[in-house]
């Protein structure tokens, strides 16, 4: 399903979000300046209308992705599965895939774990912390078990598509794949029927992506034309540490990556997806990337079957950075508070994020949900999250970036393992 384009093409989309990037900061010190500086601008009614128009155009943008996500999810799934033949490869396949979200899963929760008990930023914090009763302004959904079987099975495929629910969609073309791989020929016009739906949403992905460099800016702009530059330098030291700690999971995953794929080919891969990876840095979405990720991968030589069928499940599973980024918050706001946690509870700690953070999929800001239930289960004041909500837009950029990597670097590897690597 990949679409062939000119070489340049990439590198020249590349540097206009990179470009827009850069604007975008600088656009958005000046407003913050123009209207009063760090504590004013963010009350200025004129700085409010303006961010409001920048952030319409991140919405525009947010919501044409989300309009693509679902058929493509929906359609190359269904294929990649027809393609494999029977139900034997799909569990084969899916196992491999698994094997792999667990381990770098764990590998990102203890990563985090020893980042930040080696530079315990919250204990060199000095802010005055909230009440105890503080609001948090999020949703009160404690993770369950019911919770995540309601995200896994869908009652209707059309309110799963309506509503984004990628894990849900997965679960009905997989039933929907496997179905139409025992059916052979009777199939095969739904099965063409869907290529051409996955290449239709392709060509709609190509044309979306020419506004991706508008919504970067004005993503960007509006952030830092409400909070200022200043406000890096009140948490500089938390963002840096929390910033050196996704490098550092970067780079264990970049050196398991070239044992399995060799040296070429995942400095190959990383020049795949630096496009992508921008993307979701620059929109703080790793959902914003994976139509380009999807095409990007193909373009690299992973085979659509395995790409289409690996990415899903990655981005209900393998949300890698966002998995460091629990482990540091909690603790980060376990030492802010003066909480001493011994490793032993620490270590229970990463194995209840590692199945609660699957229970709120789909959940609008799911990161923090799942720190707010977890610093309640362990007797840690909740009101601490707010603490990191002033920064929290910086820090997530960051784990976008991390998690579209590390779902790319999964499927890389599992079609590898398959053989299917070109």
């Amino acid at each position: 399903m990949a679409l062939h384009h000119a070489a340049q093409k990439p590198n020249r989309q590349t540097q206009y979000v990179l470009l827009a990037l850069v604007s975008g900061i600088i656009v958005g010190e000046a407003l913050n300046l123009s209207f009063g500086g760090v504590g004013m601008a963010a009350k200025h009614p004129q700085l409010l209308q303006i961010t409001d128009i920048l952030t319409v155009l991140t919405d525009i943008f947010m919501r044409l992705i989300k309009m693509i996500i679902a058929p493509l999810v929906f359609a190359t799934l269904v294929v990649g599965i027809g393609k494999m033949g029977d139900g034997q490869t799909v569990g084969r396949v899916g196992g491999k895939a698994m094997l792999w979200f667990i381990s770098a899963s764990l590998l990102s929760l203890l990563l985090g774990m020893l980042w930040v008990n080696l530079f315990a930023p919250g204990e060199s914090l000095h802010i005055d912390l909230p009440p105890l009763g503080a609001d948090t302004g999020l949703q009160n959904i404690s993770p369950s078990l019911s919770g995540f079987t309601s995200h896994i099975f869908p009652k209707s495929i059309f309110e799963a598509m309506a509503n984004n629910e990628i894990l849900q969609i997965v679960v009905f073309a997989v039933f929907f794949g496997v179905a139409s791989a025992q059916l052979g020929e009777l199939a095969g016009p739904m099965l063409r029927t869907l290529d051409s739906l996955g290449h239709i949403m392709l060509k709609i992905t190509a044309y979306v992506m020419y506004f991706a460099p508008v919504a970067v800016f004005a993503a960007i702009s509006a952030v830092i034309a409400k909070q200022g530059l200043g406000m890096l330098k009140s948490y500089g030291v938390f963002i840096g540490e929390f910033y050196l700690g996704l490098l550092s999971l970067w780079l264990v995953l970049a050196c398991v990556g070239v044992l399995v794929l060799g040296t070429r080919r995942m400095v190959s891969l990383l020049r795949h997806i630096r496009e992508p990876a921008l993307l979701a840095f620059g929109t703080a979405s790793s959902e914003a990337a994976y139509p380009k990720l999807l095409q990007q991968l193909e373009r690299f030589g992973c085979e659509e079957k395995i790409a289409g069928f690996v990415l899903p499940l990655g981005y209900s599973f393998n949300l890698d950075g966002s998995m460091m980024y629990m482990t540091f918050a909690v603790l980060f706001i376990a030492q802010a508070y003066g909480i001493d946690m011994p490793l032993e509870q620490q270590l229970f700690m990463l194995l209840v994020l590692l199945f609660t953070s699957k229970g709120v999929a789909g959940v609008p800001r799911a990161s923090l949900v799942v720190i707010s239930a977890t610093l309640t289960m362990f007797h840690i004041p909740e009101a601490g999250l707010l603490l990191l909500l002033g920064v929290d837009q910086i820090l997530d950029m960051g784990r976008s970036a991390s998690n579209v990597f590390g779902n790319s670097l999964a499927a890389a590897v599992v079609s590898r393992w398959e053989r299917a690597l070109k």
